[in-house]
């Protein structure tokens, strides 16, 4: 079978919001409280950074349990990776997730400034030029044969879908109006020229879409 180049887990707001904006070392989502998206997701029992017994069965921790299902590689935007802009003053700044960051793979950070790459446990970032069907080429190739993750942020997905190249989407909308910031879409109605859509209301409030190639 085709590697196929998934979105997962992406949450949004009903006004199709994923981020805020003026983001800072402090606040990685901006002026968006990340808590108002992803609630959903770490009230299940699956959450990978749970620390007490507990939480939620059912349809929202399927998909907090599949995450990682036959994933090979990361691709991310250098703004998830971190909050730097432009030429890179050192090489201290080794992602928001401390030494055990939470992919497990290669993970392939898109930037106009490269880097060494550099290992943290079993994740291996990378940090790559290049438009996103190179970027994407590479990503398969470290992938060995699984698929690649594309993780976000909005402006590399909307990169990815604007080339044409993303096989699977599933976004979260999360039942919350923001307002401003950093919009995947409108309406999910943008992309039914090219994916089939099913939505799947949870009983937690959210909406899973689920998005595949016609």
């Amino acid at each position: 079978m085709a590697q196929l180049l998934r979105v997962q887990n992406f949450t949004v707001s009903r006004d199709g919001i994923a981020a805020g904006e003026d983001q800072t070392l402090e606040r990685p989502f901006g002026h968006v409280q990340p808590e108002r998206l992803f609630s959903w997701a770490g009230a299940t029992a699956s959450w990978p950074m749970r620390t007490d017994p507990g939480g939620s069965r059912g349809l929202d921790d399927y998909f907090t349990r599949d995450f990682d299902r036959n994933i090979g590689a990361e691709i991310m935007g250098r703004n998830k990776f971190g909050p730097q802009r432009g030429p890179w003053p050192d090489d201290a700044w080794r992602g928001w997730w401390g030494d055990e960051p939470p992919f497990r793979t290669p993970v392939f950070v898109m930037t106009h400034h490269e880097r060494p790459s550099f290992t943290l446990s079993d994740t291996t970032f990378h940090f790559v030029g290049g438009d996103p069907a190179d970027v994407l080429a590479q990503a398969r190739e470290a992938a060995q044969g699984k698929d690649v993750r594309l993780g976000g942020g909005v402006t590399t997905i909307r990169e990815f879908l604007d080339a044409d190249l993303v096989d699977t989407l599933h976004v979260v909308v999360s039942p919350v109006t923001l307002g401003t910031g950093l919009r995947l879409w409108d309406s999910p109605g943008e992309l039914l020229d090219r994916f089939h859509l099913e939505a799947v209301p949870s009983p937690s409030g959210v909406t899973h879409h689920l998005f595949w190639r016609k």
